[in-house]
């Protein structure tokens, strides 16, 4: 981790290209912060039974010649150095990391909200004790409902 607490993630790989690209998909410069997208022979052609998701990350490669290359849209931000290097600096969605899993608090406050009696919900990543983070809901119970049974409610989530 470097002083700025950004991650130093060296260079891309053999066959595979690397684009920080702005909102408007126009690539950063040296040392301006930008949505990484990956290319290159490696690069699926998409999630398998989830055609919206698909077309929201694998996306036609602009950058390259090939009329049929395609690119990931990662969702991690990261800037270029000078040296060609890359900087990991977070995510630009609500994904965590934990225990090397991938998460969604999205999708976990979808289903949370989906449950009899839950109005509202939000999902976070807390850090208790330092590289232990664990997943915390708060919810905001629909009107005036019987109280809810929170042992349920865990059996439902899980």
């Amino acid at each position: 981790m470097l002083p700025d607490g950004s991650l130093d993630i060296g260079k891309p790989i053999a066959n595979t290209r690397v684009y920080l690209l702005d909102e408007q998909q126009q690539l950063v410069p040296t040392g301006v912060a930008g949505e990484l997208y990956i290319g290159g022979e490696g690069v699926a052609r998409g999630y398998l039974n989830q055609p919206q998701l698909t077309a929201e990350r694998f996306l036609s490669d602009p950058f390259c010649e090939h009329p049929q290359a395609r690119m990931y849209r990662t969702g991690d931000l990261a800037r270029w150095n000078a040296d060609g290097t890359l900087d990991y600096l977070g995510r630009n969605d609500d994904q965590v990391k934990i225990r090397g899993m991938r998460i969604e608090l999205g999708e976990i406050e979808a289903q949370l909200t989906s449950l009899p009696g839950i109005e509202e919900s939000l999902v976070v990543a807390r850090e208790d004790e330092p590289g232990q983070s664990r997943l915390v809901a708060y919810f905001i119970e629909q009107g005036p409902r019987p109280e809810l049974d929170i042992a349920r409610l865990r059996a439902d989530m899980l």
